[in-house]
């Protein structure tokens, strides 16, 4: 209660009536899996260039499907994703030794022993200053491929004719870098989490010494790939903690658990791990705000053995996709077969921003995709659909589109993607947004304010069509008072709310009954 000690006008702030609930955000995709470089905890990337930039770009589908996926993403219109970069827990970073610092690349693999630096001076330089005082410029360079040999500066001037010299992929220059903690150019805060190539170590109170530009493999121990990606590297680990915060990170699925914001994920080549579909199903049912993509696997899958083709496991918390799409392949100039899992999560993603998550992300045309792995037939889906096998097929005139809305569930409650998805996005979001009850005095003025809260929220989510119903009442109810729950609940800390919803469902089955009728003379005349 507030003090009143002397006279006078006090004012006072109040909250009267409910707390609005915003609703939590559906479109943010994380994809797990191999890349060319890049670190390993989980990044946002928000367009094909930045992951590029970070990550490198296509590879051989051989190799990883996930560039594609994820230039399948960002095609079919979706806008945010997180990055898990899996590599073997045996590969190693290339760590360069300098006199006062230690320099590695940002992520494990051989693909660190073709970064090269040079130290000098800064621009702004002063002479005389204190060791610890003095400014300089670092400049960080990378080729995709192997670099010259003989190493020719392609920043130098004099060097422009030289036959050797060869531009690099990617080019960081660092300039009037302190190596003062204090300072705002403090050298790690200012490189550490901006640079795509490198992370930098104070060992030493001094700036490093100049030296001209070097391999910086020559320097250290040489990065490595190790053995192949096993299951556990996509379960994920923990990291040693990195400067300037000191903060620890986790890989693989244990990586994404810490990023609340992921909504939908996806591993483009979980197909070749075996069982890692119980990991990707269980992590989405353990956190209970995320849904996966799986799809079929290639060689197994296919119309000669349809009966083969089901989803590997009953499940709400996914959807199984068949069969695969050929999209262009730079490295290849041709078309590749890959799995279409990064073009059905930007659909998803679309699906959610355009219309909201409550709509079947289906009868979407796959952008990007040139032809398919097998032409299905309505006869094929005839079979597959009640399977939960939801199929991509190319309609003549309207192209290729998404052909299935269903779940990998044999549950008809959760048959339908979009109401499965609609429940996380709501359960989310009220959960989220009612965080204030915690530890409010549990009584009947909290019991209507929690019913008004969720109220609010479930009258805007019907009048932006995600309910049935032509009055809110039809739509859902809200229940919260002595008959949700008993004395020993009160007296046990325990506020129990019941929530009903009549979520839309998608349209399946779209069926126009005709007939004949005897017109002209038969109809009376008024």
């Amino acid at each position: 209660m507030p003090e009143y000690l002397s006279p006078g006008v006090y004012i006072e702030e109040i909250e009267l009536g409910p707390r609005p609930i915003e609703g939590v955000g559906t479109s943010t995709a994380g994809f797990l899996g191999e890349t060319l470089r890049g670190p390993e905890e989980p990044q946002l990337i928000t367009g094909f260039e930045e992951f590029r930039r970070l990550y490198g770009g296509h590879v051989s589908s051989d190799v990883s499907n996930l560039p594609f996926a994820i230039e399948g993403f960002f095609l079919n219109g979706g806008q945010r994703c997180f990055i898990g970069r899996i590599t073997s827990a045996t590969a190693e970073e290339m760590i360069a030794n300098l006199d006062q610092s230690q320099i590695r690349a940002i992520g494990p693999g051989v693909w660190g022993n073709r970064i090269a630096a040079k130290i000098e001076d800064a621009a702004l330089t002063v002479p005389g200053a204190p060791a610890n005082q003095q400014r300089f410029k670092l400049t960080v360079m990378y080729w995709d491929t192997t670099p010259p040999d003989p190493l020719v500066d392609p920043t130098d001037a004099d060097e422009v004719t030289n036959p050797n010299r060869r531009e690099p992929t990617l080019l960081e220059v660092y300039d009037n870098l302190s190596p003062n903690p204090t300072s705002i150019d403090f050298y790690e805060k200012t490189i550490n989490g901006s640079s795509s190539l490198i992370r930098i170590d104070a060992i030493g109170p001094d700036r490093p010494a100049n030296f001209e530009l070097v391999m910086l493999s020559t320097l250290g121990a040489e990065g490595t790939n190790g053995a192949d990606v096993a299951r556990a590297d996509y379960v994920g680990r923990e990291l040693a903690t990195f400067p300037p915060d000191g903060t620890s990170y986790k890989t693989g699925l244990a990586g994404f658990e810490q990023v609340d914001e992921i909504a939908i994920v996806g591993a483009p080549d979980y197909h070749e791990i075996d069982n890692l579909y119980t990991d990707i199903i269980a992590h989405c049912a353990k956190l209970r705000d995320r849904f996966a993509i799986l799809q079929s696997t290639p060689g197994t899958h296919t119309l000669a053995n349809i009966n083969d083709i089901r989803p590997p496991q009953d499940t709400t918390y996914a959807a199984f996709y068949f069969p695969w799409i050929k999209v262009y392949d730079p490295l290849l100039n041709r078309d590749s077969l890959i799995p279409p899992t990064g073009h059905i999560a930007g659909i998803y993603a679309k699906t959610d921003i355009e219309r909201g998550v409550f709509k079947a992300p289906a009868n979407e045309v796959v952008v990007g995709a040139r032809s398919l792995e097998f032409q299905i037939t309505k006869g094929n889906q005839d079979f597959l659909n009640p399977r939960g096998v939801n199929c991509i097929r190319a309609f003549p005139a309207r192209g290729i589109r998404v052909w299935g809305a269903r779940t990998a569930s044999t549950n008809t409650l959760w048959k339908y993607i979009s109401v499965r998805r609609y429940f996380l996005y709501v359960g989310e979001s009220i959960d989220e947004g009612t965080q204030w009850v915690v530890f409010e005095p549990n009584d009947e003025k909290l019991w209507a304010r929690v019913n008004q809260t969720i109220t609010q929220f479930l009258v805007t989510e019907w009048r932006s069509g995600a309910l049935m119903g032509t009055k809110p009442s039809e739509a859902f109810f809200v229940k919260v008072d002595r008959t949700t729950m008993t004395q020993a609940d009160i007296d046990n800390g325990r506020l129990i709310c019941i929530i009903g919803l009549a979520v839309v469902k998608p349209a399946e089955f779209v069926i126009f009954r005709l007939t004949q009728f005897q017109g002209g003379s038969e109809i009376a005349e008024v």
